[in-house]
C-alpha cells in the first residue's frame, strides 16, 4: 500500500467538489449526515452475513470491491468533514486513543466496565 498524505487527499477533494461548485454543500451538517450514509452502506454488506462470512469478505472479489468503495467514500466524507471543520484527523485520533489507554488501563482489560464506563469510541 502506498504510503498518502492525509493533507493532499484533503485537497484533491476540495479541488474536486470546488470544481463542480458543490463546496455550498459541504456544510458540517451535511458533510455529517452524507459520512452516515456512506456509514450505512457500509454496513449493509454485512447486515446478514453471519461472523465467519463477514470474516472473509475480502476473499471474494465482487464484494471486496463494495467494502473498498464504502471504506474510500466514508474516509472521504470524513475528511471533508475536518477539514471544513478545521480537525487534524490524525492528531485527534492520537489524542483519543491517548485518553482511551489512560480510561482502561492493560491490567483492567479483562474486567467487564463499570456501569458508567461507556464504549472506548466515546
Amino acid at each position: 500500500m502506498t504510503e498518502l498524505d492525509v493533507r493532499a487527499l484533503q485537497q484533491r477533494l476540495a479541488a474536486f467538489a470546488a470544481a463542480r461548485d458543490w463546496e455550498q454543500y459541504h456544510t458540517p451538517k451535511n458533510l455529517a449526515a452524507a459520512l452516515s450514509v456512506e456509514a450505512s452502506e457500509l454496513v449493509e454488506i454485512f447486515q446478514w452475513l453471519t461472523p465467519e462470512q463477514s470474516a472473509r469478505v475480502m476473499e471474494r472479489p465482487e464484494t471486496a470491491h463494495r467494502v473498498a468503495d464504502e471504506v474510500a467514500d466514508v474516509l472521504a466524507y470524513l475528511l471533508q468533514f475536518c477539514e471544513v471543520l478545521g480537525i487534524d484527523a490524525l492528531a485527534a485520533l492520537s489524542e483519543k486513543i491517548d485518553r482511551n489507554e489512560a480510561r482502561f488501563p492493560v491490567s483492567e482489560h479483562s474486567a467487564p466496565p463499570e456501569s458508567g464506563d461507556r464504549h472506548s469510541s466515546e
